[in-house]
């Protein structure tokens, strides 16, 4: 079999020739890692081998370019000979955000049967960010995000959500998820920190491994999806957790933390991995080695050689425009570097083109493209492209187990005994807009990228807080008063009051340097709201929608209970089970959520591993407590003018 052209020997040796520290500094990247054996099949690399004879260069390059669903249609994927599509956060077919399942599996058999056409055996791969269910569809189920899967701690959950998960993907035709995120946080200003699991390595490891278990399921049946691990590497670690900035962490720290997922999901088998729009800076000898997408020595001297992945690297969307000296239609550098499928979304007939350029001029080794090819045909021909599922709205959702994570995963971190549970007869007040909006209870990656151009109608299969109380407690006994201004709280048994974060996705959910971690600042309307009703003759029992952990001492002080309920997705109903008695004078369970990241107790606690948080890793009240301390919260304020760098 013809090799990859940058091997660790060929590393090494390229160092050397850069001089003796070099050559050292990158034995050292290498030696972090664990070694690992590749494990072929023969059958397999035979049909391998004889389907790379079968095509030209031209058809190679079709093989390696992932265009967006709306910039390209199925007579062009015939004549570029594509092999693998995606769909990004709002992008539906049709550009349709009611499209059905039948009609994501319509535009997935056109897309199959062009390059069926184009490329005879070998078929298409549809790539989506199914990050907390199926969540561009409509009418999938929405699960809690990763945070607050970690506090559940458990991985039978995880993996049960994933092959619900695969189900949907697979009902709608697709074949392939960008999940999970394996990211370890480092700094919660990162506004992807809730689809991480937890700041703990080990914790990583074991819920992303599940999910890959669970997703993959079924992969020769029709019924598992391809995983991805992402994104490789060191995503959660950049400075002051800026979305694509710079981790500067040991070549140590690289592997044994920021790594732990990665060896986790080769064991379980993945496939893909989608590489990081981070750099990295060796903290111990202060070089830097650029952007991931660029980066040999850790996609293909790390990631392919020293750990023996056969599978396929996938760039982020346009990832390989921040590579220095390229452009988002011509990198060159990126390939060479390891890159083996190219997401450019809407620039892809000038990669194309450039690509197939860059081989002719001698600047990517025919060798390179031979060894990316291989490793998508393998992907392919290890999943049954016929779905073994139906094309309905009810396989994509899956309400029960939703639930059951939505129960899990909530924290208590204030209770004053007796509140709750509620009782089955209390007439309440509902305040906060959030408690009538699955936009809020549902996060960004929901419908749309950021999951906030969107309303409940985007959600037929959701159900609200406000909703599930309706429906637990009878609607006579639910008055719901957005802003708290029109309602008298001690002619209730108790006010709920639900606070949110505005939804967000990368990019857009970093929490910028000249701010800080408090709620009330961020979100000064839910602070108002709070205080209209608190110590008004009802008990306050505040939930907080949120995809990160948030100072909220003075919240948490106006209220007799706080609960951290994350983003939990369209099952509202798994809150009222845990904040009602259940019937029939069944024991109340609690709450058994532990938090995975701690809890800050002032504006600037952004590190995850703050030494004196208000809750530890692992915090969290049952609600069974007889005794509860009087002692105010600290309120300190916010410093001036910014945190302390």
């Amino acid at each position: 079999m013809t090799r990859p052209p940058l091997l660790p020997a060929a590393l090494l040796a390229l160092a050397a020739l850069a001089g003796p520290a070099l050559a050292t500094e990158t034995d050292s990247i290498l030696q972090a890692w664990p070694t690992r054996k590749p494990v072929r099949d023969a059958a397999l690399e035979a049909r391998v081998e004889a389907a790379l004879q079968t095509l030209s260069l031209r058809q190679k390059i079709g093989q390696m370019t992932q265009p967006e669903i709306r910039a390209i249609t199925p007579d062009e994927v015939r004549e570029y000979g594509i092999g693998t599509v995606l769909n990004g956060g709002g992008g539906w077919p049709g550009d349709d955000r009611a499209a059905t399942p039948a009609q994501w599996r319509a535009l997935s058999e056109k897309f199959q049967a062009a390059a069926l056409r184009a490329t005879p055996g070998i078929p298409l791969i549809w790539g989506t960010d199914a990050v907390h269910g199926h969540n561009n569809v409509r009418g999938a189920t929405l699960f809690p995000h990763n945070i607050a899967l970690g506090a559940t701690r458990n991985a039978d959950l995880v993996r049960d959500i994933g092959r619900a998960t695969a189900r949907a993907v697979r009902a709608s035709g697709l074949h392939w998820a960008f999940a999970p995120t394996l990211a370890v946080v480092q700094d919660v200003r990162w506004g992807r920190t809730y689809e991480s699991y937890g700041v703990d390595p080990s914790l990583v490891k074991r819920l992303g491994t599940a999910a890959i278990e669970g997703l993959q399921e079924g992969l020769k049946d029709g019924r598992g999806v391809l995983a991805t691990a992402k994104h490789y590497i060191a995503d959660g670690g950049t400075r002051r957790g800026i979305d694509q900035g710079l981790a500067q962490t040991s070549p140590a720290d690289l592997a044994n933390v920021h790594g732990a997922g990665y060896l986790g999901a080769l064991d379980a088998g993945v496939l893909t991995v989608m590489a990081s729009f981070n750099s990295w800076t060796d903290s111990t000898s202060f070089t830097p080695h650029g952007k991931m997408h660029g980066n040999a020595t850790l996609m293909t001297g790390v990631l392919k050689e020293r750990l023996a992945f056969d599978g396929l690297i996938v760039s982020d969307w346009d990832g390989i425009g921040q590579v220095a000296g390229c452009t988002d239609e011509d990198c060159p550098q990126a390939i060479n570097a390891g890159i083996d499928v190219v997401m450019v979304p809407f620039k892809w007939k000038a990669f194309f083109d450039n690509t197939v350029r860059a081989v002719e001029q001698g600047r990517i080794p025919l060798a390179r493209i031979d060894d990316a090819v291989r490793r998508i045909l393998r992907v392919k021909f290890s999943i049954a492209m016929t779905p073994a599922v139906p094309a309905t709205v009810e396989a994509l959702q899956a309400p029960a187990l939703a639930r059951q994570a939505v129960r899990e995963s909530l924290v208590l971190l204030k209770h004053k005994p007796g509140v709750l549970p509620l009782k089955r007869n209390a007439r309440v007040l509902v305040v906060g807009a959030a408690a009538d909006s699955l936009a809020h209870q549902s996060g960004g990656w929901s419908v749309t990228w950021q999951g906030r151009d969107t309303t409940n109608a985007d959600y037929p299969q959701g159900t609200s807080l406000l909703t599930a109380l309706r429906q637990r407690l009878g609607a006579d006994k639910v008055v719901f008063d957005a802003d708290g201004s029109q309602s008298e709280p001690r002619s209730f048994d108790v006010v709920i009051a639900v606070l949110a974060e505005t939804p967000y996705a990368e990019g857009e959910g970093d929490v910028r340097i000249t701010e800080n971690l408090r709620h009330s600042r961020r979100h000064p309307s839910d602070a108002d709201v709070l205080r209209r009703v608190a110590g008004r003759g009802a008990p306050v029992v505040t939930l907080l929608y949120s995809g990160r952990p948030l100072y909220v001492n003075d919240l948490a002080n106006k209220s007799d209970a706080f609960i951290a309920a994350w983003q939990p997705g369209t099952e509202g109903a798994g809150l009222t089970d845990v904040l009602i008695a259940p019937a029939d004078g069944k024991p109340w369970v609690g709450f058994t959520g532990r938090l995975s990241f701690p809890w800050p107790a002032g504006p600037c606690q952004f590190s995850a591993h703050e030494a004196k948080p208000w809750w530890p890793v692992g915090g969290g009240l049952s609600g069974k407590e007889t005794k509860l301390s009087a002692k105010r919260l600290p309120e300190p304020a916010d410093p001036q003018p910014i945190c302390p760098l």
